[in-house]
């Protein structure tokens, strides 16, 4: 890596000094929770890491300079998951304070722009960016989740991957297959909610992880490559990177 770091955890102040001018701070946030036998408590933050450092080298090709904070491995959980051990959950007002607190230290710093690239299903920053937009009028804060916006269909073969199936386990093994232990997973056979209404999403409510999944997971990660896995993260990271520029380039309105 060159003297301009796009990592803050491995950047000395040193090099940090030297570009003063960063654009953009991108915020990888995540989880701690069970992914089936065969993937990491901490894929989520893990994953948004990795995307969040390709988006990084990526956009410096168009000038911009972007920092990676370190990750927040801290999601809200459904219940059945809370009772699993070492699964960590965390409250709307915890995830709140954090990102507040965040945002401040940015904005004392001299930087007004956030992308928060999320890997977790069940975190939802609507309504706290609402909030810090009214609070913090002149800082801008965007989030992605990475997973979600670019349709799985023309990249992986299972149409039911929710948690740690095809997709979460194709790209861990294009990042990081040493931490893929493929040994000890499951089928992810899921069990959907048998109130028709709930099934069409009229309403919703929180699933019950110890009800739908025996394994943890949610879809079958017996199709999984790296191959799969590369060419979504890239289109990803294509889409995020081509983001950044414009957030950083150009009026919203």
């Amino acid at each position: 890596m060159s003297d301009l770091s796009f990592d803050i955890s491995q950047s000395s102040w040193g090099q940090v000094r030297q570009h003063a001018d960063y654009d953009l701070a991108i915020l990888p946030w995540g989880a701690t929770e069970p992914h089936n036998g065969h993937l990491p408590y901490c894929t989520d933050v893990i994953l948004s890491r990795c995307i969040g450092l390709d988006v990084a080298a990526q956009s410096s090709l168009a000038g911009i300079r972007a920092m990676v904070l370190p990750g927040i491995p801290l999601g809200s959980q459904n219940p059945g998951q809370t009772d699993l051990p070492f699964c960590l959950h965390a409250s709307q007002s915890t995830q709140f304070s954090i990102l507040k607190d965040i945002v401040t230290s940015l904005e004392r710093c001299g930087i007004r722009r956030l992308l928060i690239i999320n890997g977790h299903g069940g975190n939802n920053f609507k309504g706290m960016i609402r909030d810090l937009a009214v609070e913090k009028p002149g800082f801008l804060i965007a989030q992605s989740d990475w997973f979600g916006f670019i349709p799985r269909k023309d990249y992986f073969d299972e149409t039911l991957d929710d948690h740690a199936g095809e997709q979460e386990t194709s790209v861990m093994l294009y990042y990081h297959p040493e931490l893929v232990r493929m040994e000890y997973a499951g089928e992810g056979q899921s069990r959907p909610f048998a109130i028709e209404g709930l099934k069409k999403k009229a309403a919703w409510i929180p699933r019950d992880w110890s009800r739908i999944s025996s394994d943890t997971g949610v879809g079958n990660p017996l199709k999984s490559t790296a191959e799969k896995g590369e060419r979504y993260a890239r289109d990803v990271v294509r889409a995020l990177s081509a983001l950044v520029v414009d957030l950083c380039t150009k009026e919203l309105y």
